[in-house]
């Protein structure tokens, strides 16, 4: 590693098949058998598959007609997201016995700063063990978790040896473990852009890395200095503990597709009614709003304007939905409709302050 890169302890924890896990510790009857959790047999999607339904292929945000083509004897539950709000509170109270630096993502997988921790352990691979430990003991569940020197290089490790396993990728590994990977893997690196780099020969680490910052900015623009730093483990995102919200949504998947755009508004003004309770709860407003219109054949659309005041309530960004939806006719029927706010008043422009540390993982 590079001398001049800060460099932490970073611990990404992350619970295997979190919500289908629960449901088959609250349900015996369920252990070893193939369950999605969302949806039904008919209709919607999965929101969480267990192991034995990954076997077959079903995946989260899988439509369910799509999952019970791969797998006939999934059986589907309902979420209970109470419940799983639970659990996710008494796993971040084990966390939080390690470091005040947490940073959730979910309800099922959360950032650790362990660089200075509160049982003086200067392994960060120990540390993870042990609250893998500690999860599964205390709470009945499983975990797998990646260690590095910074969140994305951990995220990544989190992923290798699961489930129930972990992989930690040293300092002097880093840079190796990144030019392995394919270029999908790359945070910012969407289908558009992995197309676009493939056109420019570029598919792994490796190759990203073999480019000039000039070479990157001139064909990636902004995002060329990203893409220069992050292949050669520079990341210096901070463990956010309060971190900042940047959307709040409501969306409804319907059992029946709406054809017509009165049938959306109906439902749409029920799902304004949920997005305001949220705003309120959450103390934020918005400057955009964005309507989702997912259609029959699964494919997705979104329509969005931004006003200059914040608003926050249904009878100020109801108008706006309402002027969306009738500015295009949708292409087809509608099987789930949704609302977002974004460009929240919470935003601000966060600084990294990174200390360089000799380290023992």
């Amino acid at each position: 590693m590079n001398n001049s890169i800060p460099i932490r302890k970073i611990i990404h924890v992350d619970m295997d098949a979190f919500y289908a896990s629960v449901e088959q510790m609250d349900n015996p009857a369920l252990i070893g058998k193939p369950i999605a959790v969302g949806g039904s047999r008919e209709r919607g999607v999965v929101a969480a598959a267990s192991y034995e339904a990954r076997y077959f292929g079903v995946k989260s945000a899988m439509s369910s007609i799509v999952a019970v083509r791969r797998c006939p004897k999934l059986i589907f539950v309902k979420p209970r997201f109470e419940r799983y709000k639970e659990i996710s509170s008494q796993i971040r109270s084990i966390f939080l016995d390690y470091t005040d630096l947490v940073e959730p993502l979910s309800l099922d997988e959360a950032f650790l700063d362990v660089t200075e921790n509160k049982v003086s352990n200067p392994s960060a691979s120990l540390i993870a063990q042990e609250i893998r430990g500690r999860i599964k003991d205390e709470v009945g569940l499983n975990a797998s978790a990646g260690i590095s020197i910074n969140k994305f290089t951990a995220k990544i490790a989190s992923d290798i040896n699961k489930p129930n396993g972990q992989k930690t990728i040293g300092p002097n590994e880093v840079i190796k473990f990144l030019e392995q990977l394919t270029i999908e893997k790359f945070f910012g690196v969407g289908k558009v852009t992995a197309s676009k780099m493939h056109l420019h020969g570029i598919f792994t680490g490796k190759q990203l890395k073999e480019q000039s910052i000039e070479y990157l900015t001139t064909h990636f623009g902004k995002s060329g200095q990203h893409f220069y730093n992050i292949v050669r483990g520079i990341q210096h995102s901070q463990v956010q503990p309060d971190r900042i919200r940047k959307s709040i949504a409501a969306e409804r998947t319907f059992t029946k597709d709406l054809s017509k755009e009165g049938f959306m508004i109906e439902q749409l003004d029920k799902i304004g009614i949920e997005l305001e309770k949220r705003l309120l709860k959450n103390k934020v407003k918005g400057k955009t709003v964005t309507v989702k219109l997912k259609y029959t054949d699964f494919t997705s659309q979104t329509r969005s304007k931004t006003i200059s005041e914040f608003i926050q309530l249904k009878k100020d960004f109801f108008p706006i939905v309402k002027e969306l939806i009738y500015q295009e006719k949708p292409k087809q029927s509608v099987r789930l409709l949704g609302i977002t706010i974004t460009k929240l008043d919470n935003e601000e422009d966060s600084k990294s302050v990174s200390a360089q540390l000799k380290l023992d993982f």
